[in-house]
């Protein structure tokens, strides 16, 4: 990987990427305000799981596999992959944590002149508003910006847990200190995980995760919360 593509791979992993992860904790918080997690450990284990048993058999495969279309050029394909990775999300949160996320994507990468035809072409295809999935619009600046696919599977995993992790923070569960050693336990886990989603097949991409299903569920209509889902 190129300097320049390695910079924008930071760019686009950052937390300061203005695309709204902070305002989501994907069922976390009704997590701990049901008392399923009390501690740090809970915590820990609970992302671990998500990150081996949806990430790396959801997200990344369908991550690697937009990158090789946008590398063909293969509209079906990617459209294909968009609407099978939505169709996987569990709940009506995680669903729109997913759209959420590419709107603001999206909305950001226009506003760098970045892939405004494809887009375009995107929303004419698919018809229906705030169906574009935040793996595809990564995808799509990852290979703007030339960064290889799995590298890019590296910088999404590493950016979807330092949001989980900023999202205990704020709930309490971590200090400052606990939140780093959170991270010096699960950055293997990630790394781990990235290595797995290179081992699945078509056929086998997907995930089931009913506890984590019902509390993004529940999390709906908890009475007082901090986050978004």
């Amino acid at each position: 990987m190129s300097d320049a593509s390695l910079l924008r791979l930071l760019q686009l992993s950052s937390a300061t990427l203005p695309v709204g992860g902070y305002a989501f904790s994907h069922g976390l918080e009704w997590a701990v305000d049901a008392q399923w997690l009390s501690t740090s450990d809970d915590v820990i284990d609970w992302l671990a799981v998500q990150l081996t048993e949806s990430v790396a058999t959801l997200d990344l495969p369908i991550l690697q596999r937009q990158c090789s279309a946008l590398s063909q050029h293969d509209m079906t394909a990617l459209i294909e992959w968009n609407r099978y990775i939505l169709a996987c999300r569990e709940s009506y949160e995680l669903r729109l944590t997913d759209t959420a996320l590419a709107d603001a994507m999206i909305r950001l990468l226009k506003g760098l002149s970045i892939g405004g035809d494809l887009f375009s072409s995107l929303d004419k295809t698919i018809n229906e508003p705030h169906q574009i999935s935040y793996v595809t619009a990564f995808a799509i600046a990852a290979s703007h910006w030339q960064i290889p696919s799995h590298d890019a599977a590296l910088g999404y995993a590493w950016a979807w847990l330092e949001n989980q992790i900023a999202a205990a923070t704020k709930l309490t569960l971590f200090g400052q200190l606990t939140a780093q050693k959170a991270l010096d336990v699960l950055i293997p886990v990630a790394e781990d995980a990235v290595k797995q989603s290179l081992t699945i097949s078509d056929d086998a991409i997907g995930t089931s995760l009913p506890g984590l299903a019902m509390a993004s569920s529940h999390h709906e209509t908890q009475y007082s919360r901090l986050f978004r889902s």
